[in-house]
Formats: structure tokens, sequence, C-alpha cells
């Protein structure tokens, strides 16, 4: 239909526009269609039939029309006129070019208003040859940044220290700057003809400007799609380092205009070590700077490393003092136990994760140290093939970030020392020393006692939540249903805590049983006794050392953990979850969800009607023919074609999928994750920009040259 409009517009010039293109930045008006094709349901609203296409039109009224002269144009003035506009505002000799140039772009003029109705003349905006020359020079330095940040191609070049001293050499801006005006870029060509071989084509400050409005304005189309969509959900991911400097990675969650769940990449915040200075800075950058209107916000996750878990607990506190709808969830795309692993603070905890990343890390960088392990697994379980093969399956799979990785770890640890001690002490030229460094510190601290103990206790008290856990990450229907069993989880963690001695008696004894099979001394950690100096307690065994000091905390912490993020609102908007077609099915539709939507009653276009209106919603379902399947996600449901006669389900399945405990169904508009992972894997910790990373991870965003020429060419007069 789009393509209709603009043959019969003849709008030459918009045919190899997309319909999106074309439905989002162009506009036709009323007086153009037949009465027929129009509907008017009120007198503030025009809505056309689907069918709609515009006839009528008057192809030939802009000859006779004198005000279609006055289009805005750029002119150029020689130095002359510009010395003399410069004593009189107005001049003949300028008007006289006026005339000159109105008539060389008299083709420009002829395209105008097919759009009917009244334009608003644009006064003329002269620009002096300098300024139009400056603008194309602008432009051409704005796109070698926007192709050095998608293809991320780093600023600096030759790092100065490996050059003999006196040489001169480009870093990659600049080299690139050279190459396009070897290629013919007379704008480039005319601006550097006259300049010193050894002077910079662009500043580092002038780099940094222009990128920070690249950044910007990429930033800016996203926001752009979020305003528009209104509500949304923050993610942080873990804390990565930007050239010598701690940064949050900032996602956002929306559904666009065409029912997609997406979450986008948007920039990085510098981390703040105190929390309270946290939560105001990260308060201010997404309202103030970004202008995002935290009252729309309805979900809110922070995936974070080992120590970190605390201080934004107290930024999501922050937030849900100001924003009780801001609902702090988990994180989809993190496994619960791992996240409740990395979130216990018990040192001794982040210690044993830390190892288990550089253990997973050093196998992962060579193929070879994987074959290695193979054959130790297949010695080790010769009488349990199965067993064995489905360990190297795991082995070559991201295992540390599973919902069982701690018994994985237990499975494996033994396999594990045996294959690094080998590498250690192999003598042959087989692997080089950092192979071999590596291997002989990790398998001591493999072969500590306070981390079997650790990772035993760990693999205990987690497997209560594990089931749970993997069904948080499930269908629909496993995540509704999981939030109904989070009660019995609680109850089986505090009936652990009332009989903790009895648990840990057996916990302990899985630890030392595994330490004796790798024949490792059973002690107090020497830390511990190093600080004591000898004056601890001679009746203090390893067993009621690690019950104070591992068992009792991680429990504890582990069921308020649970309880602070299933909170009673969080579990609310889950039950809602019930909207769900197949949840329905399973339900037998007998559902009563206006109980729990309560708390979204603002979000609703027509709270009024919204009883009347589900209860349609379960009738349509109940009742239908044999030969249609009950939609299984809220994505399939937000794609009916009907879902528009139940605006307010639709609102209700829109806020509800914005959760970031529910997962994106489309994987490719859950991609900036993994663009983000992939920017900060191949790109060097000294050579990474915040700038740059934005770039490149929305690489197929569009962009403004012009807009940013102009926004530059303002911030920077």
């Amino acid at each position: 239909r789009c393509q209709r409009w603009v043959e019969n517009c003849r709008r030459a010039d918009l045919e190899d526009k997309t319909p999106d293109q074309l439905n989002k930045h162009y506009r036709l008006c009323a007086k153009h269609f037949e009465t027929s094709m129009i509907c008017r349901s009120s007198p503030y609203r025009t809505v056309l039939r689907d069918n709609a296409v515009p006839t009528i039109f008057d192809l030939t009224s802009h000859l006779n029309n004198p005000h279609s002269r006055h289009r805005k144009r750029i002119k150029e003035l020689s130095e002359d006129e510009i010395r003399t506009l410069k004593q009189q505002k107005i001049d003949e000799a300028f008007e006289q070019k006026q005339a000159t140039q109105e008539s060389n772009e008299n083709n420009e003029q002829n395209t105008v208003s097919e759009e009917g109705g009244e334009e608003q003349e644009e006064e003329a905006v002269p620009l002096t040859l300098e300024e139009r020359e400056n603008k194309d020079y602008l432009k051409s330095l704005f796109e070698i940044l926007i192709l050095m940040g998608k293809q991320n191609i780093p600023l600096d070049g030759h790092n100065v220290d490996e050059l003999p001293e006196g040489i001169f050499t480009s870093d990659n801006f600049q080299a690139l700057l050279e190459y396009r005006i070897n290629s013919g870029d007379e704008v480039l060509r005319k601006r550097f003809e006259m300049t010193a071989v050894n002077l910079e084509y662009c500043s580092k400050t002038q780099q940094k400007q222009m990128l920070e409005i690249c950044e910007n304005c990429v930033r800016e189309e996203t926001l752009r799609e979020v305003r528009d969509s209104h509500f949304f959900s923050i993610v942080t991911d873990e804390v990565v380092d930007i050239a010598g400097e701690e940064h949050l990675p900032v996602l956002v969650r929306f559904v666009d205009d065409s029912h997609n769940l997406r979450e986008e990449f948007i920039g990085f915040l510098p981390y703040e070590a105190d929390p309270e200075i946290l939560a105001v800075k990260f308060h201010a950058t997404i309202t103030e700077k970004w202008g995002l209107n935290m009252e729309y916000c309805r979900g809110q996750a922070y995936i974070v490393s080992s120590g970190f878990a605390s201080k934004m607990k107290i930024v999501a506190t922050r937030l849900l003092e100001k924003y009780p709808q801001a609902v702090y969830t988990l994180c989809s795309s993190c496994a619960l136990n791992v996240w409740l692993a990395k979130s216990v603070p018990v040192v001794g905890v982040s210690i044993a994760l830390g190892t288990i990343e550089e253990v997973c890390c050093l196998f992962n960088q060579s193929p070879q140290l994987l074959v290695e392990l193979d054959n130790t697994i297949s010695a080790l379980f010769q009488d349990n093939e199965e067993k064995g093969n489905e360990l190297k399956k795991i082995c070559r799979s991201q295992w540390t970030g599973r919902h069982d990785t701690f018994e994985v770890l237990v499975d494996l640890l033994q396999a594990l020392v045996l294959c690094l001690d080998a590498v250690s002490s192999d003598l042959s030229v087989r692997w080089n020393n950092f192979i071999v460094s590596r291997a002989f510190v990790l398998s001591s601290a493999l072969t500590d006692f306070d981390f079997i103990v650790t990772i035993v206790i760990m693999k205990n008290v987690l497997s209560f939540t594990r089931a749970f856990g993997k069904n948080l990450q499930g269908q629909t229907s496993d995540v509704f249903f999981a939030a109904g069993s989070l009660t019995a989880v609680l109850h089986s963690l505090n009936e652990v805590m009332e009989n903790i001695e009895v648990y840990h008696e057996f916990w302990f004894e899985e630890a030392t049983n595994l330490a004796t099979k790798l024949d490792v001394q059973i002690k107090l950690p020497g830390k511990f006794r190093r600080a004591q100096q000898g004056n601890f307690d001679p009746d203090l065994t390893s067993e009621n050392y690690y019950k104070e000091i591992l068992s009792v905390p991680t429990v504890e912490h582990i069921i308020q953990e649970l309880k602070d993020i299933f909170s009673e609102q969080h579990l609310k908007a889950l039950k809602c979850l019930s909207l769900v077609p197949s949840v329905m099915g399973q339900l037998k539709f007998n559902t009563s969800e206006e109980h729990h939507a309560d708390m979204f009653k603002n979000d609703l276009p027509n709270p009024d009607t919204l009883s009347a209106e589900l209860h349609c919603w379960r009738i349509k379902w109940k009742h239908r023919g044999k030969d249609i399947e009950l939609p299984a996600t809220i994505y399939e449901a937000l794609h009916l074609p009907d879902i528009k006669f139940f605006p307010n389900v639709y609102a209700l399945l829109k806020v509800l999928c914005l959760l970031p405990v529910m997962k994106v169904e489309n994987e490719k508009y859950g991609i900036g994750r993994k663009r983000l992972k992939a920017y900060l894997k191949n790109t060097l910790t000294e050579q990474r920009s915040s700038n740059f990373a934005l770039l490149n991870i929305n690489f197929d965003i569009k962009h403004d040259l012009d807009l940013m020429v102009d926004t530059y060419i303002k911030l920077y007069p």
C-alpha cells in the first residue's frame, strides 16, 4: 500500500524507501483521499480505511504559486560579498547571486507539496563559501569516525615507545584521512594541502568531542523508540574495565512498535565505589543525560561480579524508594544459582568463583588442553562411560554459567587436578611456559582444602534452588508455576537453617572424602592461623570453623536474597502470566488475573473495563476451534492479529514481558548483550572506548551526518 501511495503522489525520490521508513518519516494530508475512504469516529480523530489510497491531486498549482519559489537553500558567497555583507545587511550583489542560484536550482523547487495544505514559509539562511566548505570537511571527519567505530578500529596506531626517536607515524585516524585524500576527497585535500607533514590533521580534543556527538546521536535513535514505547526496564551487566576505569554496561528493554521485545545496549556508566553516590549518578544519567522518565520504568535487574552485589542492591533499593513500580528482579540471562553464589558475602566463595572462571578460561584457550582433559576423564570414568561422555561435552560449553555449576565442578575436580598436574610436570616442549605456570598455580588452588569445602557446601546449599532457578529460565508456563513454588523452596531452606548442625555434618564429611581422594590435608585455612598467631582456641575444629564462617552465613543470605528478589510485587506480576493462553489452558481457564493486575491499573488504557475484557479473553480461548493452538508465549500473544480488540490485555502483556526475569523470545531482538560481550572479548582493555563501543555494538542503527555536523558547530562554534 505504501508503494501505491508513492506512485500516486508521483514521488520518484521516495521509491527506494522501505515501507517502514515511509510510515515513520513521511505524512500525507487527508485532502488527497476520497470522503468514502475516511472514517470519522470523532471530531478529533481521522482514521483511514484499511484499503485507502490517495487519488486527489493538483499537480500544476505550484507553477502559479509564488510562495513555492521561496524554499530553503544553500547559498555560496564570494569573498567580496562577505565583506559587503558585513558592512551592509542587504546588498545588490547578494540579490544577483540569489537570482542566479534560483535559476540553477529550478528542478529542486518543482518537487513541492503534493501533500496538500499550506506550507510554512521558511526564511532563506545563507551559508558563506567558508561555512559550506567547513560543513563538508566536518562531514568527512564524522564519516571516518563512524567507520572506525563500526569496524572497531582504535584511534591510536603505533605506540610512541615502539618508534625510534625522531620518527613520526600517523595514528589510525590520520592514516584514514590521508587515504581518503589520496582517493580523491577534494574537500579534505583543499583543507590540508598546505599543512605540514608531521602535524595532526585533527587534534585529540576535537576527536573526543566529535566521538561524544556520534555516541549521543546513535544512542538517541534507540532512546527515541524507548520513549515512543513509554514503558521500559533497565538492566546492567558485570562491571568492565574501559581504558583503566571501571564501568557499568547499561541495557534497556522495551517493546517496539512492531510488538517485539528488544534489549538494546545504550552505554556505559562510570562505576563508583560508594553505592550511595553510584545510585545518585545512575539515576541522574538515565533521567537527565539520557532523558528517560523513570516513572515508566517497570523493572530493574543487575548482573554483578562477585563482591559488587551488595552495592548494586543499594542502587536498586534507592530506585525502588522513588519508583515503586520499577520491580527489582533477576535477569533472564543469568542462572539463579550463579547469581546467588556471586551475591554471597563470604570471601571464600568469591575466591572460589574466581578460581573456577580462571580454570574454565585456561582450558578454553587451548584445544590441546581440552584433549588432555578428555583423556583424563576417559581414564577416570572407565566404569561409567555415559557419565564421562556427559562431562566431556560439558567441558566444551560455558559450564560456569549453569544452574548446576558446583555439582559439575565436584564431579570434574579430580580430573581437573590430575590433568593440570600432568601439564605442570611435563618436561617436554609440548606446552608453553604460560600454560605450564598457570597449570601449576591453578592445581595448587584446586587442591586447597578451603576451596574444596567451599564448593561442596555451595553445591549442597544451592541444590534446593536448582530446579526453581531452571524453571525461571524455561517457558512462560514454567515461570508462572515456579512463582507458586517459591514458598516450598523457602520452607526447605528454613528447615535446613533450623537443623544446620546435622546438615553441615553431612556436607563436611563429603568435603573430607573428596579431599582424601585428592590427597589434600584437612586443616584450618593458613590465613586464619596466621591471623590468630597461634592464639586461637585449641578446641576449634575445621568442621565448626566452616560451619560458622561458611554454612550458616550462606544459608541465611540465600533465604534473605530470595525474599528480596521475589518481593510480593514481583510475585503478583508473575501471577499475571496466566494471561498467556497456554498457561490459561493448563489452569482449565479458571484464572483470576484481575486480582493480581491491580498493580498495573494505571498502565491500562481502560481500567474500568478490565474485568469484562478478561472474561472475553478467557471465553475466546476456551471456545477456540479444534485446529487452533494456544499461544505459548507473550511474544506469540502480542503478535495475534486480533490483539488490538483487547487493549487492556495487550497493555498488561507488554508490561509483563518487560520484566527482566522474562527471556527475550526472539533471539534477534536480544543481540545487544551478545554484541557487548563480543566487543569486550575482541578489544584490548587499553583500546576500549565507551564512544566506540556504542558505535560498534549498534552498528546497524541509522545515523544522520548532517545532524552530527550541525550539533558539533552549535556546541563548538
